[in-house]
């Protein structure tokens, strides 16, 4: 089927991790919907929502595991369906997908600051705050508040094997709020210097289960045993419908080659390689989750899913 050159880059990019966090996944989806609604050529309402079928599933086909990606997909699909229901007219239908994705993304970027500002009043000054992998939620927490004027210590893990806490230690001292870099192994050891874990979502179950960043869970262990709290930042399009019903969340596993380049690899002969992308902390080790609709406790999850996204099983079974 023919597709816009622009679309399968961003899918590329997305499934080759140049496009990294659940959040700004979301959003480069939801701009190829924008991009292939655009360049239809479609006359018909039939053969219009066939691609746009088509380029929903090349898009959640991508990255397994990060609920917010087929999110934004059903965010926009299901007003499409619905404005399906009431006209034939296909230039209503691409106005209606451009609309829906341009406000996907604009309430993705508000929810973020929601957060942070909501998130940086658990900051006070003097903390050191741990955090793994590069979550924008959480950095819009630390951000709202270093620039309100409360002064702390952040360390970052390097979240091996592709470094993403380098890139959030990158952007929090051009903050200018001072960061130590450390070995993901190291998290322990340091434990007993930490006040305060914050981390970000790829995926949230509805018994408020989280799946993020491997590595995270052995955090939230550490953290349970030195009775540290432990906050997971995520909007509430990070919150996974399909669980509802039962269905676990896929774990994507990645090339070995992210772990050891090719060349090592051939010559550890007889060693296989496993390298899972995420892992799952259960909801009890969890103190709370930061949403831009407030602080909520694990067990309030199924409620976010329930009344406020308003996914019936059968709405999103359909995408």
């Amino acid at each position: 089927m023919d597709v816009p050159s622009q679309v399968l880059k961003i899918a590329e990019d997305i499934k080759s991790m140049k496009v990294r966090g659940a959040g700004r996944i979301a959003r480069e989806a939801a701009r190829a919907l924008i991009i292939f609604s655009e360049q239809s050529e479609d006359k018909d309402v039939s053969g219009f929502m066939k691609k746009l079928d088509y380029v929903a599933r090349l898009l959640i086909n991508t990255r397994p595991t990060a609920v917010s990606l087929p999110n934004a997909i059903r965010y926009v699909l299901s007003r499409a369906y619905k404005t399906l229901e009431c006209t034939s007219d296909v230039e209503k239908l691409r106005e209606v997908v451009v609309y829906s994705a341009r406000k996907f993304i604009s309430d993705s970027l508000v929810a973020v600051e929601r957060i942070g500002d909501i998130g940086s009043k658990l900051v006070k000054d003097g903390m050191t705050i741990l955090t793994h992998c590069h979550s924008t939620a959480v950095i819009s927490i630390l951000k709202h508040a270093w620039f309100s004027g409360k002064r702390f210590n952040v360390i970052c893990t390097e979240t091996r094997p592709k470094f993403q806490g380098r890139i959030t230690a990158r952007i929090l001292s051009g903050f200018g709020i001072p960061t130590t870099l450390i070995v993901d192994g190291a998290t322990r050891y340091f434990m007993h210097d930490v006040d305060v874990i914050f981390v970000g979502a790829d995926a949230i179950a509805s018994n408020g289960a989280l799946v993020n960043k491997i590595g995270t869970s052995m955090i939230a262990l550490a953290a349970r045993e030195a009775r540290k709290p432990f906050f997971v930042a995520a909007e509430t399009y990070k919150f996974a419908p399909e669980t509802l019903s039962g269905k676990l969340i896929k774990v994507e596993e990645r090339p070995e080659n992210e772990v050891l380049p090719k060349r090592e690899i051939e010559k550890m002969k007889g060693v296989s390689i496993r390298n899972p992308a995420f892992d799952l902390t259960p909801p009890q080790y969890i103190t709370a989750i930061i949403t831009e609709r407030g602080v909520i406790p694990p067990q309030a999850a199924v409620s976010i899913l329930v009344e406020f996204l308003g996914w019936s099983l059968e709405q999103f079974s359909k995408f």
